[in-house]
């Protein structure tokens, strides 16, 4: 069952192309539909199992993977382009669904450890296989996904069944040949990465040796090789002595896109900080500090919680730092330190809110930012299953939501707009209407198109530019 959402991108007065698309709906994967591979791996859930924790497209934009809280990650393939079907172009079909994670219980902590699938990152492709890093709370695997569409027959030793032949009947030797069998995807584990992390692991980041990669937890990030099991080094550890005196925890951490020594993390303070590996094996003297000074008059009760940072990606370049935090997205070029250069409001009407936000602990929710491919465009999720995208070069933005009682085919999607105060228009919704179990915490998009997948609690909708 496929699912495509499509828009038109228009231009502006300057010539430049604007990346804000008029999006249009096709149709979207439902729980259901993502249960429909062809292995069974279907069992009694429980609702909030099917509810989509993370988005992430491949390096080539062919495969998006998601995962989700009861440990399965899916993996969707974009559909070839055909000419009779132009509609259909950059549609995305379920093409392997598995079990990436079970619960587990820690005995000498007393803990359930859950399945919930907290970050996807996918490995550049080497050979016919893909690979992908998935993880929970405590584990980091590797997985293999490939296909096989051939089987071998005539074996010696061994008849069609399977079972082993007494070598005493073996008369004469037979070549084995490779037949033609329905296209099977198999996901094989690879490597399991356990056991060292006390703490949830918030983010994995692939480094661009792609030989390592690193995981973070809320106090220590650490520094995989991917080849080894058994042994992690350490490269960040803020857990002080006494954990009284601690003030603040890690919260995302991202390796830079060409720099293998060159790495960043945010912090729940609202500050960012550079490493680079070659200065020290352990990485906790930074070497850039990013932070905003606060402004006293807009201090509050609420400050500390809605500056903390939810997520934090480089651009392409490596040149740009994306941070996202309760209210807004902040851009900050990583040779200025002392403030962001572009500053974007994602709901700052609920400003007003923020004591009903926290008592129904909605304050708390970790919102994800991306870039688009040439890094023009910001893209993050907001409440009532809106989203907002921030054009960088002409400063528009737009408010768009991703509906199951909007969908039809290719039916345009409205921009919306919410209503603070005052007389409300017919187009607009109030913001005492906003329905705040509905939001979109996940995105992704397609590295070099304007294709975009947007998490809606255990729905995924995919944008795309409009098909003429």
């Amino acid at each position: 069952m496929p699912c495509s959402i499509e828009g038109s991108a228009g231009s502006c007065g300057t010539g430049c192309s604007v990346m804000i698309p008029e999006l249009q709906e096709s149709i979207m994967f439902s729980e259901e539909t993502r249960h429909c591979n062809g292995k069974d791996t279907r069992r009694e859930r429980k609702g909030s199992a099917d509810i989509i924790s993370t988005v992430e497209f491949n390096s080539t934009g062919e495969f998006l993977a998601t995962g989700d809280k009861g440990g399965r990650v899916v993996i969707f393939q974009r559909e070839q382009e055909n000419k009779n079907q132009p509609h259909r172009r950059g549609e995305y079909n379920v093409y392997s669904t598995f079990q990436s994670h079970e619960p587990e219980f820690d005995y000498l902590k007393s803990l359930e450890i859950e399945e919930k699938i907290n970050k996807i990152r996918w490995l550049p492709q080497q050979n016919a296989a893909y690979f992908l890093l998935s993880t929970n709370d405590k584990t980091v695997k590797l997985w293999k996904v490939s296909e096989r569409d051939k089987r071998p027959e005539g074996y010696n030793l061994k008849d069609e069944d399977g079972r082993i032949r007494d070598p005493c009947t073996i008369t004469s030797l037979r070549v084995p040949v490779l037949r033609p069998m329905d296209l099977m995807v198999e996901a094989t584990p690879r490597r399991v990465f356990s056991n060292a992390h006390t703490y949830h692991i918030n983010s994995i980041s692939v480094n661009s040796d792609y030989e390592t990669y690193m995981s973070a937890d809320d106090l220590r990030i650490n520094l995989w090789n991917l080849e080894i099991t058994n042994r992690s080094f350490n490269i960040v550890d803020i857990k002080p002595t006494n954990m009284e005196e601690l003030t603040e925890v890690i919260t995302a951490a991202e390796f830079h896109p060409h720099n293998c020594n060159t790495f960043v993390y945010s912090s729940s303070k609202g500050t960012i900080r550079l490493c680079d590996m070659r200065s020290s094996a352990l990485c906790d003297n930074h070497s850039k500090l990013f932070e905003e000074p606060e402004d006293p008059s807009n201090r509050s009760f609420f400050s500390e919680i809605i500056s903390s940072i939810s997520d934090v990606k480089f651009n392409h370049s490596g040149r740009y730092i994306m941070t996202r935090d309760y209210l807004t997205v902040k851009v900050w070029d990583l040779n200025m330190e002392n403030r962001p250069i572009e500053t974007y409001q994602v709901h700052d009407y609920l400003r007003s809110k923020l004591c009903s936000l926290y008592e129904n602990d909605c304050i708390f929710d970790k919102f994800e930012s991306v870039w688009n491919g040439s890094d023009s465009v910001i893209m993050t999720g907001s409440y009532n299953n809106f989203f907002r995208m921030f054009d960088r070069n002409t400063k528009r933005d737009v408010t768009l939501e991703a509906s199951r009682e909007n969908s039809k085919p290719r039916a345009i999607l409205k921009p919306r707009k919410v209503c603070v105060g005052g007389k409300r228009r017919k187009d607009e919704i109030s913001v005492d209407s906003l329905d705040f179990s509905k939001k979109i915490l996940h995105t992704a998009w397609h590295p070099s198109e304007n294709i975009i997948a947007v998490a809606a609690t255990n729905n995924l909708y995919i944008f795309q530019d409009k098909v003429n």
